[in-house]
């Protein structure tokens, strides 16, 4: 698009034509805005930047009024790129006939801007780019050949990609001499680049507060645990039996996770209040993972399970305390039957609903098509796979009684235990190779 928008001729000398418009794809606060800045930046061209909730107003035309303004700008300031920020406020799909709520303004609003981009001329250097983090509710008619027939996908960063995103974003900070900028963005997978940012910032305040001269790898550490799982809340009070159903808990998914070989590695587990958390074990994987195989899906669910089972080994009976790990086993259960056709019983198929109807990580429910059937089945294989994962869970436990209780004890003495003590104290056991399954 850069080159283009530098010398159009060049790319038109063989009677090619260039795309009229570029969507970016992708997650909230991975730079799609920025990227299309840049683009103008480079290519050295006028900016006209709108978000698309600006064109819809409680007056019916306003909206296509000023998409008509904001094309007849960018003509007469050819070449230019026009940017349309959340451009979903506007170009969502249309309803049929007979629909209830229909917006008329925002419907008047898209209709304008597919007639402005058919008549916009790229020959003179004119290329229309939006962004959005919702392309499946898009209206068709913006996403066809000779509207918005590019689409670029902008996606999280991987390690390399933070590395260099926590780079820019630490030119005005004073960092230590030992702060690892490497290992902090090993730390981060799934983080995008607005939440690096909000990373780096918090470190800096943090060292602030802290009265320090410089930004060390405390800071960042902290400022991950406040970003991931909230601000640290030690005037919460309990008792000392939540305390050590807490710590055995937690002991309980530290300890699994630890044993089973296909699970990330644990750096740390504590008992100390975050965020609606009273303690979590923090794992950390060594790579940025893009495909997981069954076998790592199920040493997932272990790891999930094992809170509640630990309680239940030690305590004769589970408490509430395990509801959110509960509810991400069931999700991750339910994914492996209805989209990754890890069921044998149900075989090599997908059940859920249309992958284009919830396109960025949203939650997928069973496709209409399937029968009451084949519905209950699905139930029943959901609950067989986190029962087997259960019963390996307890097995492990089961065997590690001892290293199970010393891990709590230490957390109920110390509230936090480091990933290298667990390693000391499961060296120290009988069994010293992890269980493979």
């Amino acid at each position: 698009v850069t080159e283009f928008l530098k010398n159009p001729i060049h790319f038109q000398r063989l009677g090619g034509k260039m795309p009229k418009g570029v969507l970016l794809v992708g997650p909230p606060g991975t730079g799609k805005t920025l990227l299309a800045r840049a683009t103008a930046g480079e290519a050295g061209v006028q900016f006209f930047n709108l978000s698309g909730a600006e064109f819809v107003e409680m007056f019916v035309g306003v909206g296509a009024s000023r998409v008509r303004d904001l094309f007849d700008q960018a003509k007469k300031s050819a070449p230019s790129i026009i940017f349309i920020d959340e451009i979903d406020a506007i170009g969502g799909r249309r309803a049929g006939a007979g629909a209830i709520g229909v917006h008329e303004e925002r419907e008047q609003t898209l209709n304008q801007l597919l007639a402005e981009m058919d008549g916009f001329e790229t020959a003179r250097g004119g290329i229309v780019m939006a962004a959005t983090n919702r392309p499946e509710i898009l209206d068709p008619a913006l996403l066809r050949p000779g509207r918005f027939d590019r689409q670029v996908m902008v996606d999280l960063p991987d390690r390399q990609g933070r590395l260099e995103i926590i780079n820019i974003h630490t030119r005005q900070v004073t960092l230590d001499a030992n702060t690892n900028l490497e290992a902090v963005a090993q730390m981060t997978p799934g983080f995008s680049g607005a939440d690096l940012a909000n990373l780096v910032n918090e470190a800096a305040l943090l060292a602030s507060r802290h009265g320090k001269d410089a930004v060390d790898m405390a800071d960042f550490d902290e400022a991950f645990e406040r970003v991931v799982a909230g601000s640290e809340r030690r005037t919460h009070s309990i008792t000392p039996k939540e305390k050590r159903v807490i710590a055995v808990h937690e002991a309980g998914h530290a300890l699994v996770a630890s044993l089973t070989q296909d699970a990330d590695k644990v750096r740390k587990v504590t008992i100390v209040p975050r965020g609606r958390a009273m303690g979590y074990t923090m794992q950390l994987p060594t790579n940025d993972r893009y495909v997981l195989g069954e076998k790592e899906l199920e040493s997932r669910l272990k790891v999930l399970v094992s809170g509640r089972v630990a309680e239940a080994l030690v305590f004769g009976e589970a408490s509430t305390g395990a509801m959110d790990d509960l509810a991400r086993a069931t999700d991750l259960a339910r994914k492996m039957v209805t989209e990754f056709g890890m069921s044998p019983i149900l075989g090599p198929v997908r059940l859920a609903t249309d992958m284009q109807a919830n396109y960025l990580n949203q939650q997928l429910g069973l496709d209409a098509r399937v029968s009451p059937e084949t519905a209950t089945q699905v139930d029943t294989e959901t609950r067989r796979i986190i029962e087997e994962a259960v019963e390996e869970a307890r097995t492990i436990l089961k065997k590690h009684r001892l290293e199970l209780d010393h891990l709590a004890d230490l957390l109920c003495e110390h509230e936090t235990v480091d990933g290298s003590q667990i390693d000391a104290i499961i060296r120290k056991s009988d069994s010293r190779d992890p269980v493979a399954v």
